[in-house]
């Protein structure tokens, strides 16, 4: 079985099949939340629109457990089950039942149940502990919410009544979900076979993809879809502009297809460069820990020492340490087993936050802490996240 190390409940979901719910964050376990990069419209929660080429820390609590990034905003959980939005919310995407934005965080509603973080683009998607799957923001696009309407919601509404939902992923106007039955699910755009359920019609409410049950990670990047099987194998679809489907070609596709015939794949980290074209990229970690990408490299952000795309996987470097990875805008971010962080691609507005705008086609250090335990951020256009040890 890979090492899901990236997402603390995968396992907990794989191994409890029709368990119907899980839990909230371990309650006790609190971490710091640090930002660099872009900060428009506040979207980086340090209380003004300041960008920053090195890490600053949000504020002075300690109590964060999870964060990712979506259109200009930013999203937390922390360790007492209450969750935290700021940034840009002119579709009412924060979920505070406006359309003000924030440059630092506000607790959405006064629940203490929330579990799992699915992102953002100008909708939004979380899961409660319950195994409840809860959508807010722009839904005039596509049918984007999943609540089977085009309306806008500026505070979450509960998608159907289902208690199985895991994990949630937002692209482009469009959401993939896997349930706890290892079944995955979509709804949204679906221009591109983002959806990957055969054809490019869009859905206003969830829809199967497939009939196979062993589905564990997916991430929606723009229009491009990768999942990780529970077999260790990873699976893409969509637009395959720039080869990020790595199946050595840039054909669309709208079922999923497999990358390769590898079955040890432990996680993955997918990038995309912008939210309205078909640029991305995948990186990939095995469980020999070794670092793979493929996709968009026009700005070093696969890590290989140039700035070409490649549609099938490359191995960055020889190192067998690394443990996490992900990518967002132009940048990658990857941590390794010490706990060091690295960052590589585009340095423009401070993005790979060492204290410059300088861009690197290959890995090097952010800093020298061997703390980190999160990889940074998690959609385009806004700064990048990390967190460190309380």
């Amino acid at each position: 079985m890979p090492n899901y190390s990236g997402k603390w409940k995968l396992p907990t979901v794989m191994q409890a099949v029709g368990a119907g719910n899980w839990p909230t964050p371990p309650l006790g376990i609190g971490r710091q939340l640090w930002v660099w990069g872009n900060n428009n419209n506040g979207a980086l929660g340090t209380s003004n629109t300041t960008t920053y080429s090195s890490p600053v820390q949000v504020g002075a609590l300690t109590d964060w457990y999870e964060t990712v990034s979506g259109y200009l905003t930013g999203f937390g959980l922390k360790a007492d089950g209450t969750l935290w939005s700021w940034g840009q919310n002119n579709y009412g995407q924060l979920g505070l039942g406006t359309t003000t934005y924030y440059s630092s965080p506000v607790q959405v509603g006064a629940l203490t149940t929330w579990s799992s973080l699915g992102g953002s683009y100008y909708q939004t998607a979380v899961i409660k502990g319950d195994g409840t799957l809860w959508t807010w923001g722009r839904g005039t696009y596509y049918g984007a919410l999943g609540l089977g309407n085009t309306t806008n919601y500026s505070s979450p509404k509960q998608v159907g009544a289902l208690t199985d939902w895991a994990q949630a992923s937002c692209g482009t106007w469009c959401t993939l979900v896997v349930k706890t039955d290892g079944t995955l699910w979509g709804f949204g755009r679906n221009n591109q076979g983002q959806l990957g359920v055969g054809n490019t019609t869009d859905y206003s409410s969830p829809v199967q993809v497939g009939a196979l049950t062993d589905w564990a990670v997916i991430y929606m990047r723009s229009f491009q879809a990768t999942a990780l099987k529970t077999d260790g194998t990873i699976w893409t679809w969509g637009a395959n502009t720039t080869g990020a489907g790595g199946q050595s070609n840039t054909t669309k596709y709208s079922s999923p297809v497999q990358v390769g015939a590898l079955t040890t794949w432990a996680t993955i980290g997918p990038g995309s460069e912008t939210d309205l074209d078909n640029s991305a990229w995948v990186m990939a970690i095995k469980t020999d820990g070794t670092l793979w990408a493929w996709g968009e490299g026009s700005d070093g952000q696969l890590g290989l020492g140039n700035s070409t795309n490649y549609s099938s996987p490359k191995q960055v470097g020889a190192l067998t340490t690394w443990s996490k990875v992900t990518g967002a805008r132009k940048s990658s971010y990857g941590i390794k087993t010490d706990g060091t962080m690295w960052v590589w691609g585009d340095g423009s507005d401070g993005a790979l936050g060492r204290g410059d705008t300088t861009s690197f086609d290959s890995p090097v250090q952010l800093g020298s802490l061997t703390t980190w335990v999160s990889t940074g951020s998690q959609n385009f256009h806004t700064g990048v996240q990390g967190l460190l040890p309380a």
